[in-house]
């Protein structure tokens, strides 16, 4: 990550600066990562969360709205997936990865819960229309999970994530954060890239 923020990050740091400093974290390793996300997922933190996580779905919905149709068709930088199933696959881990900490802090974590499948793709021929509607989805799920994650964010969440491992259930809420500022560098570096090709500059 480049040491000055380029101009999407500039502009969303300030509205979610929780989310946006355990993303820095990353490169100071794992123990920083962890560290960070404990300090700012701390008792009572859900509500500060949720409003970052807003702030940055707003963020999600406008590169989105930006993107030229044929890109959402092209290379999405993660595996072999197209952009499409990028974005539909960071409205879903927006709405599991809070709701498995939401049930734990319910109480209602299942006795035989389903292994963690990490980074399953959403459907490659995605219209625009349908990921804001995924997007305002996890929206609404993330809301809930909140509200059930709040006075429980210290509680160990049962949910064990095979590169993740183990967080709180705040944890949880804060990391969805993070995995969205990752897929949201993809896509304004794509859209980026893509505009700077000659053979594109006329999709805008």
């Amino acid at each position: 990550m480049p040491t000055a923020a380029p101009g999407w990050l500039a502009a969303l740091e300030p509205l979610a600066p929780d989310v946006a400093a355990v993303w820095r974290s990353i490169d100071d390793g794992a123990f920083a990562f962890r560290r960070e996300i404990r300090r700012r997922a701390g008792p009572g933190s859900a509500p500060t969360i949720l409003a970052q996580q807003e702030a940055i779905a707003d963020a999600l919905r406008s590169v989105l709205e930006g993107l030229p149709e044929a890109l959402l068709r092209a290379p999405g930088g993660e595996e072999d997936w197209n952009v499409a199933q990028a974005f539909a696959h960071t409205t879903g881990a927006r709405r599991w990865l809070a709701h498995a900490a939401a049930l734990t802090a319910r109480g209602e974590w299942p006795d035989e819960a389903p292994r963690v499948i990490p980074g399953v793709p959403g459907p490659a021929d995605a219209s625009r229309e349908q990921l804001l509607l995924l997007l305002d989805k996890s929206r609404r799920s993330m809301s809930a999970s909140a509200a059930a994650i709040h006075g429980h964010e210290t509680d160990p969440c049962l949910l064990d994530h095979p590169l993740v491992g183990h967080l709180r259930c705040g944890g949880w809420l804060l990391f969805t954060g993070v995995h969205d500022l990752m897929h949201l560098e993809q896509l304004h570096e794509l859209h980026e890239r893509w505009l700077a090709d000659p053979l594109h500059r006329g999709d805008r």
